[in-house]
């Protein structure tokens, strides 16, 4: 199940866009795989979309990852497009 709660805010004539996907794996049985796990989605954000990403929440819980997405854009259909694209990464 993914939940995507987004935010964008005005500063200096560019916009912070702000994306959190919370994701049940319920395949994961320990902490060391949902590392491997969570290392490789970040990787894979920020290659291909060029974007900030890291784990932000339920560190503590093997088979929840929650994962902080933010990047800068000029305007909000760009802010838009991206976080189209990388929402449909995550439906695949």
């Amino acid at each position: 199940m993914i939940i995507c709660i987004t935010f964008l805010k005005s500063m200096f004539f560019m916009n912070i866009a702000t994306m959190t996907f919370r994701l049940h794996a319920p395949w994961v049985h320990s902490l060391k795989e949902k590392r491997m796990i969570v290392k490789s989605i970040i990787a894979k954000l920020q290659n291909k979309f060029h974007v900030s990403a890291s784990e932000i929440d339920e560190q503590d819980i093997h088979q929840i990852i929650v994962i902080g997405v933010a990047f800068i854009v000029p305007h909000n259909a760009l802010a838009d497009s991206i976080m189209d694209e990388i929402s449909g990464c995550f439906l695949r």
